[in-house]
């Protein structure tokens, strides 16, 4: 089984690199993955791909050094399993209301005794059969990790009691949603999101977990780092393509080139899309 690379750094005390791929060709997967991005985060809450599709881009990142963290919808806990047993070494747990919720998410995330999640060993996280059944479940719940994505303004109140519970690695905010759910959407470096990220950050500390967030910049990133975040996410394919053709554009438009964009009077959100 493969040995997560983001639980050995986070044990270390060292902060984890996590890029988001949107598009579905396994060899962008494979590409991030060779680079050796510590994390890559595939998103199923809001992508429409199957599991079959999921299984074939983890597939391809297995060539590279990269754990994979998978965000299933809220609630999708037999898909969770899944991703799992199709090589997500994380589960990324969106919108979750309180620590009962993610007690749950751990529950489904571990095998017993620990939680529920049933086992097969045919899969490419065994890898196919290769361990004793014993080995096999104590190494995963070893090595599979959990984020928890405080995103509600709901969820604020809870985010001490989140921390707290047995499994949870990583407190991840959310600041795009959180931002929105707290009356000032897009703002998120308004007082009322620093607020909770202060907060989840001392709650995390207290408790000797992880927390981190999207950021949109490598100063946002450093200062997060120095409040004590050691996950971090940035950007995706999707933006880094797009600003790559912009920059094509505004490289060739001296030289007399016009391009009929169509994106080019829309409200910028190549950052804020990876913040939530």
């Amino acid at each position: 089984m493969r040995k997560s690379r983001v639980k050995t750094k986070l044990s270390r005390g060292e902060a984890v690199l996590v890029t988001t791929c949107h598009f579905t060709d396994p060899s962008l997967y494979e590409l991030v993955s060779l680079l050796g991005f510590d994390c890559v985060w595939m998103d199923m809450e809001h992508h429409t791909y199957s599991l079959e599709t999921a299984a074939e881009l983890m597939r391809a990142a297995r060539v590279g050094t990269a754990d994979i963290i998978a965000r299933p919808a809220k609630g999708e806990f037999m898909r969770m399993q899944r991703m799992l047993e199709a090589g997500a070494q994380g589960i990324m747990y969106p919108r979750c209301d309180d620590a009962a919720e993610a007690t749950e998410v751990v529950k489904w995330a571990k095998f017993p005794p620990t939680g529920v999640r049933g086992v097969d060993g045919g899969n490419p996280d065994m890898p196919y059969l290769s361990m004793t059944l014993a080995d096999y479940i104590d190494t995963a719940n070893k090595e599979t990790f959990v984020a928890i994505q405080i995103e509600q303004k709901e969820t604020v109140d809870h985010i001490e009691a989140i921390a707290a519970v047995e499994g949870v690695d990583i407190l991840m905010i959310g600041p795009g949603d959180l931002s929105i759910r707290l009356g000032v959407p897009g703002q998120t470096t308004h007082k009322k999101v620093r607020e909770v990220i202060e907060r989840t950050a001392k709650a995390a500390a207290d408790c000797g977990k992880a927390w981190g967030l999207p950021v949109g910049s490598v100063d946002a990133a450093k200062e997060m780092l120095d409040l004590g975040a050691r996950w971090i996410c940035f950007g995706g394919d999707i933006v880094f393509l797009k600003t790559a053709f912009e920059k094509v554009q505004a490289d060739f438009a001296p030289l007399g080139f016009t391009f009929q964009n169509r994106l080019a009077t829309k409200a910028s959100g190549s950052a804020s899309q990876y913040e939530n």
